[in-house]
C-alpha cells in the first residue's frame, strides 16, 4: 500500500488511505460516518460542536532558534517548546493509527512561481472535502508528479488535548512548526483552522521571496483587467463586496502581490451564511449546492431546507465551495497590479466616514493598525461587535514583524501609484445599539465609484480628527451620509465619541508600534 510518506510524520497506518477523492465520494463517506447530513440543495451540512469559530488562544508557534528572531511574539503568536510539540504530535499520530485517513494533496498559490505544495492528513471525510474545496486542486498529471509536499498539516478534531500535560490552553490546539514544516490541528472541527494554517505558512515564507501576502479579497474588470484588493477582517464584507457581478472574482480571502500582479492563494471561498439573502448575495446563495460543505446552518428537519437566519448554533455559519461555483470567477486566480486598495472596517462607534482617501503614509498607518470590530461568532465568545485593532487586518495569521509587511505595501503604493481608500461598513447615525449598519447598496456604490474613477474629480474635505480626505459627493450615495457627524442627531455626542476613538487609535499605535517612522505616526488620527 502506498503510504504517501505518512511515516515521515509519525503515522504508520494500517487503515485505508484515501487520497484526493472526488467530492461525491467524500460526501458519501461523510454521510456513512454520520459526520453530517444533506441539505435540500445537495450540500453537506455538518455541526462543528463546541468550536464554531477560530480559537486564537489555542494557536501556537514552535519556538526554535532558527525562527525565533523572525517571529512577532505577542498574544496571538504564542510560543510553545519543541519538546511539547513533539510530544503532542506523537500522541495525535498514535491516535490516528489503524484509522482510515482522508488525504488531500493540493496547492496554495495560483501563480506557479510562488506556489507551495500542502499535504493535509484528515481524520474526517467532511474536513477533507472542505480543504479540497478551498485549496487549488491538482490535475491528474500534477498529482502523478506531486512528490513530497512543502508542508504537512495533520488534522485530528476528535483527539482532545490535556492542557496541563500538553502545555496548551484547552482541549484544542493549532500548532505550527515552521522549522520542520508541520502543522498540528487537534480538538476542533471548525474547518477554518485548516485554511488559516495554510495562510499562516504562506505569510511566513513569501516575504523572503519578494511577495506581499495579504488577508484580502480581490477582483478585476473583465475588459481592462484593472485590479482591486479589499482588506478586512472576517465580517467586514470582503467576500460580499468582492463578489461583484460586473467584475471577475480573483479570490475572497488570501492573496499575494508579486511583481507580476495579484494571485489567489486558494481555489475556493469560505463565505458567511448568516442572514444570507438570495437577492442581495446571489452568487454565494447559488454556490451552496452538491460539493459544498456547510457548517452549523440550521436545517428544517422535514424538508432539510437551510434557515440562514437562524443563529441557533452560532452567528458564524459558513459555507466552503470551489471558486468555480461562482460564475464570474477568474480562472486561474490571477490579476494585474492593483489600481485600487480598499481597507474595510466595521466601526461599531459610528464615527468614521463611510469612505475616505488615504495618503501612502496614512495607508501604511491603517494597514498596520487594522481597526475594525470583531463581529458576532467569528471567534469563540464573540456575541456582539467588539472594537479591536488587528495588525495588518489579520494579526492572528501574520507571524513576522508588522514592519515587514507594511514596508512592502508602502513600496508598492509608491511604485505603482495605487490609490487607497478606507471604507467603513459599520455603523452610521450613532454607535452599535443606537445607529444602524451602513446600507450595503451605498457601500457598493462608493466602492464602484472608487474603482471606476468616479471619485477622482469630486471635492474632498479634510477630516481633522481622523486625518483623512472625505469626498463630498459620490454617485448613487446621498451626500448627507458622507460626513458621519451630519448623521448623528446629537452632534456633541458625536464629537465626544470621535475624540474617544481617535484617542484609541493614538494609544494603540504608541503602545504596539513605538519604533514606527514619524511620517506614518503623524498620518494617523489626532487625539
Amino acid at each position: 500500500m502506498n503510504t504517501y510518506g505518512l511515516e515521515r510524520t509519525g503515522i504508520i497506518n494500517t487503515g485505508d488511505i484515501y487520497r484526493n477523492m472526488c467530492p461525491a465520494w467524500l460526501t458519501e463517506e461523510a454521510l456513512r460516518n454520520h459526520e453530517g447530513v444533506l441539505s435540500d440543495t445537495g450540500a453537506l451540512v455538518v455541526k462543528t460542536g463546541k468550536f464554531t469559530g477560530r480559537a486564537p488562544k489555542d494557536k501556537f508557534i514552535v519556538d526554535t532558534p532558527t525562527v525565533h528572531e523572525y517571529i512577532s511574539w505577542n498574544n496571538v503568536n504564542r510560543p510553545i517548546s519543541k519538546e511539547k510539540f513533539e510530544a503532542l504530535k506523537s500522541k495525535v499520530t498514535s491516535y490516528l493509527q489503524n484509522r482510515n485517513i482522508y488525504l488531500f494533496d493540493g496547492f496554495a498559490g495560483a501563480d506557479t512561481a510562488c506556489r507551495k505544495k500542502f499535504r493535509i492528513i484528515n481524520e474526517l471525510a467532511s474536513e477533507c472535502l472542505f480543504i479540497r474545496n478551498l485549496l487549488i486542486r491538482p490535475t491528474s498529471k500534477q498529482l502523478d508528479q506531486y512528490g513530497d509536499p512543502d508542508f504537512t498539516i495533520i488534522v485530528a478534531p476528535n483527539y482532545k488535548c490535556n492542557p496541563k500535560i500538553d502545555g496548551v490552553h484547552s482541549e484544542a490546539a493549532i500548532i505550527i512548526d515552521y522549522e520542520t514544516r508541520v502543522v498540528l490541528i487537534a480538538g476542533t472541527q471548525y474547518a477554518g483552522e485548516i485554511k488559516k494554517s495554510v495562510f499562516s505558512v504562506m505569510n511566513y515564507f513569501l516575504p523572503a521571496e519578494g511577495v506581499l501576502p495579504m488577508h484580502c479579497s480581490a477582483n478585476m474588470d473583465p475588459a481592462s483587467k484593472e485590479t482591486a484588493v479589499f482588506f478586512g477582517l472576517s465580517g467586514t464584507g470582503k467576500t460580499t463586496l468582492s463578489a461583484d457581478p460586473d467584475r471577475k472574482l480573483i479570490g475572497d480571502d488570501e492573496h499575494g502581490w508579486s511583481s507580476r500582479g495579484i494571485f489567489n492563494f486558494e481555489g475556493g471561498c469560505y463565505a458567511k451564511c448568516i442572514n444570507l439573502n438570495k437577492d442581495k448575495e446571489p452568487f454565494i446563495y447559488n454556490a451552496i449546492k452538491a460539493g459544498a460543505l456547510v457548517e452549523n446552518v440550521v436545517l428544517d428537519p422535514d424538508t432539510r431546507k437551510p434557515n440562514y437566519f437562524d443563529n441557533k448554533y452560532t452567528e458564524n455559519t459558513r459555507v466552503g465551495y470551489p471558486i468555480d461555483f461562482i460564475p464570474n470567477a477568474a480562472i486561474p486566480g490571477t490579476g494585474g497590479i492593483p489600481n485600487v486598495v480598499i481597507f474595510l472596517t466595521a466601526d461599531s462607534f459610528g464615527v468614521l466616514p463611510p469612505i475616505s482617501l488615504l495618503s501612502k503614509e496614512a495607508a501604511m498607518y491603517h494597514f498596520v493598525t487594522g481597526f475594525t470590530s470583531k463581529v458576532a461568532g467569528t471567534e469563540q465568545g464573540i456575541t456582539e461587535p467588539v472594537p479591536t485593532f488587528s495588525t495588518l487586518f489579520g494579526e492572528p495569521f501574520m507571524p513576522l514583524k508588522p514592519s515587514v509587511y507594511a514596508n512592502m505595501l508602502g513600496e508598492r503604493i509608491s511604485l505603482y501609484n495605487t490609490k487607497v481608500f478606507l471604507v467603513n461598513t459599520g455603523w452610521t447615525g450613532g454607535p452599535y445599539g443606537i445607529g444602524s449598519r451602513m446600507d450595503l447598496k451605498y457601500t457598493r456604490a462608493m466602492i464602484t465609484a472608487a474603482l471606476n474613477g468616479g471619485l477622482n474629480y469630486v471635492g474632498y474635505k479634510h477630516n481633522e480628527q481622523f486625518n483623512v480626505e472625505v469626498p463630498q459627493s459620490c454617485p448613487g450615495v446621498p451626500c448627507q451620509i458622507l460626513n458621519p457627524r451630519d448623521t448623528w442627531a446629537n452632534k456633541k455626542s458625536y464629537d465626544t465619541m470621535a475624540a474617544k476613538v481617535a484617542r484609541m487609535f493614538y494609544d494603540n499605535f504608541k503602545e504596539k508600534y513605538p519604533d514606527m517612522d514619524d511620517a506614518i505616526v503623524n498620518a494617523g488620527p489626532k487625539p
